[in-house]
């Protein structure tokens, strides 16, 4: 009888694998995003662990000790920052390579799409780790060069985040408005969710009155950026109200007021944890290591996702040719069959009933979203990512399991918090001081 049970249970658990297996081939199958998004969200993991507990590890590799002959040995730290620029560095040639190969693919008749894009992810898989290993073979001048490379590209990463947050308000408000003409709910919850972003925006300028500006310190520079930060908010939601203005509305104000003060909680919060001033920093320091974890691992997160949303929103930066950047035209036929799409617009059963007819793809079918726009978003990404676990290059020391933490990353922040008013203050005034051009598309 136990015979029987151990292996009915090994039976089922065979079978279980082996559809956890299928069903994971045919999803990547089906979306080279997520595909390529789980690849690089364990490079990020492994960039973040060798950051941390690689150091003894670097130190036995001769061609980067001897970097070091007959001088001072460097800090564990800077050990921790050349792991992560090395697999940053491999992940930054995969994608951009990978950018260059498939510039120009407008149709999936395209053999680059089928052979590289959606294909071969063993060999895929393979080559992502080759390009994970190899840059530690690399000198120490070579990483030296992209590090300071990373500086650069990182900042473009968060400009793209900018722009996609200034599309995604902005349509929401459009697509709401309209459908208010139909449905009166959705103005009322335009007002409510506006009406919150303010409260929000409020609550959170009190909070960080409250943790970095303690009461018996010398808190100058952060009152300033605090109340910088609320006079941002009333400045663009006053240039928002103006009667001139055609396309202002209160929504898209809110929701980038709230992000604004969001940039300025995150950016005081990346003081040092020694600073008199970081008072919320202390409280941290003094957390399990569980817990720290789990806010770097929700940050890495996020910026995968980031990556994954930039990379495929086509219709932002479109130069032609590209008419479904997230959901395909196909979807909704799929979903009155009781199918769903695919991540990359490929309905499930659309390949099989191609098979059974013996009609090819049609040669004139434009692909879903820009193929070397999504790689080129995850080669910045992966600068960005260094950029992040070492504090822009900064030697501070921290301790470990944090990330973004020193007064690069402060400042970084800060200027991303202008940038992001600066930017849609200007799609608001644009109009105004070009009158003859058109700014609707």
């Amino acid at each position: 009888m136990f015979a029987l049970g151990s292996c009915l249970s090994s039976t089922a658990a065979a079978c279980a694998c082996s559809c956890c297996t299928t069903v994971t081939q045919q999803a990547i199958r089906s979306s080279a995003r997520a595909g390529w998004s789980l690849l690089f969200t364990f490079s990020v993991l492994t960039a973040w662990i060798a950051r941390d507990f690689g150091s003894s590890l670097l130190k036995k590799l001769p061609w980067i000790m001897r970097h070091f002959a007959g001088g001072d040995m460097p800090p564990d730290a800077w050990f921790g920052q050349q792991a992560v620029y090395r697999i940053s560095l491999g992940n930054f040639v995969l994608f951009g390579g990978l950018a260059l190969v498939m510039l120009d693919v407008r149709y999936k008749s395209d053999k680059r799409d089928a052979a590289l894009h959606h294909g071969h992810w063993l060999l895929k898989a393979g080559l992502w780790l080759a390009c994970n290993v190899l840059p530690f073979f690399l000198p120490v001048g070579v990483v030296g060069a992209y590090s300071w490379l990373a500086r650069f590209g990182s900042p473009l990463f968060l400009l793209i985040q900018m722009v996609i947050l200034l599309d995604v308000t902005q349509n929401w408000n459009d697509s709401w408005a309209e459908a208010g003409e139909d449905d009166p709910f959705y103005f009322k919850a335009l007002l409510g969710v506006t009406l919150g972003a303010y409260a929000g925006c409020v609550t959170i300028a009190g909070l960080l009155y409250h943790f970095f500006a303690p009461s018996g310190a010398d808190c100058s520079l952060n009152i300033s950026l605090i109340t910088l930060s609320l006079i941002l908010c009333i400045i663009l939601s006053v240039i928002t109200m103006h009667p001139r203005v055609e396309r202002g509305s209160l929504f898209p104000a809110a929701c980038i007021s709230l992000y604004t003060m969001y940039l300025a909680y995150s950016a005081l919060q990346s003081e040092p944890r020694d600073y008199e001033c970081n008072a919320l920093g202390q409280r941290l320091s003094a957390a399990s290591a569980t817990t720290l974890a789990t806010g770097v691992l929700l940050t890495l997160c996020s910026v995968v996702y980031s990556a994954f949303r930039a990379g495929s929103n086509t219709r932002t930066f479109s130069t032609g040719g590209f008419e479904e950047p997230l959901i395909a035209a196909h979807s909704t036929a799929a979903a009155d069959e009781g199918t769903s799409a695919g991540l990359d617009g490929v309905a499930p059963g659309a390949a099989a009933m191609e098979r059974g007819s013996g009609v090819a793809a049609t040669a004139d079918e434009p692909v879903t979203y820009n193929y070397m726009q999504f790689y080129l978003v995850f080669a910045l990404a992966s600068m960005y990512i260094a950029m992040l676990m070492t504090g822009w290059g900064s030697q501070a020391g921290e301790a470990k399991y944090l990330i973004n933490v020193g007064w690069t990353s402060v400042w970084v922040k800060v200027a991303s918090q202008w940038v992001t008013v600066g930017l849609y203050c200007w799609t608001l005034v644009a109009p105004l001081l070009f009158p003859d051009r058109d700014f609707s598309a």
